[in-house]
């Protein structure tokens, strides 16, 4: 059961670390990836108590407060999204992160887009008027099985690959981020991102302590072994520099 929860931001447009600043429209996502950061602490910080991944706060007033933030803003690249999915299924109705992508629009500020959702295609009528923007997926494996274990509500590999197809051919750049490497075929990846992508990035299971016994469970502890990602990583990056895709390696 999800709890939906219609809530007044106090703000959205806030400093990061990553990048100039970061915009979260919801507060909790329904992708419920076993592996996200966000599952460790923003619970807490929330102040839910339902598990992760059946809890979404949605912040119904965040384009008008946006609207106001943008206008004594110095410019900088905004994130999109740093604790959620932007297009997680509820922005289907509620379309908040698009009618932020039109406040965004109109000040030109540049904005970076990460999401495990084909969702993202519908607003490239606005990304294609922005003169500065990235669009990436978060593609972990080809192996759709393990793909649905990980990440329990995202798209499907191959839908996202489409979507990130669509993207591409309107000249909006994009990237992949391969991260956390999962089991799967890193030559078969490669190849399904090729003449899609502008760049790769490429990162490890950061979060060893807290993803073993999920791991165990499923029959895949080899997988989390420092030399499981030295592997999967010498294999995919050899496939990349065959195919010319530039990329950038996290760990």
């Amino acid at each position: 059961m999800l709890k939906v929860t219609e809530v007044q931001a106090k703000s959205i447009l806030n400093k990061s670390k990553i990048y100039d600043y970061c915009l979260n429209a919801y507060t909790g996502c329904t992708v419920n990836c076993a592996y996200c950061y966000a599952r460790l602490f923003m619970r807490r910080y929330s102040g839910h108590s339902e598990p992760w991944g059946s809890f979404v706060d949605v912040k119904i007033n965040a384009p008008e407060l946006l609207r106001k933030q943008l206008e004594r803003a110095r410019p900088g690249t905004v994130w999109i999204s740093s604790v959620c999915d932007a297009y997680q299924r509820l922005e289907a109705a509620y379309k908040l992160t698009r009618r932020c992508l039109e406040e965004l629009l109109k000040k030109q500020f540049p904005v970076n887009i990460q999401t495990k959702s084909a969702l993202v295609q519908r607003d490239l009528d606005l990304f294609v008027q922005f003169k500065d923007i990235d669009v990436g997926f978060t593609i972990t494996t080809e192996d759709e099985r393990i793909s649905r274990l990980f990440e329990r509500s995202a798209s499907s590999v191959r839908d996202r690959v489409e979507a990130l197809a669509q993207i591409h051919a309107r000249g909006v750049r994009t990237f992949v981020f391969v991260g956390p490497l999962l089991p799967g075929d890193p030559a078969r990846l490669a190849e399904l991102l090729q003449g899609k992508v502008d760049h790769v990035l490429i990162d490890r299971m950061n979060y060893v302590y807290g993803m073993r016994r999920f791991y165990d469970h499923h029959g895949l502890s080899d997988a989390l072994t420092d030399r499981f990602f030295e592997e999967q990583k010498t294999r995919l990056l050899a496939e990349l520099v065959k195919r010319n895709i530039p990329y950038q390696v996290l760990f």
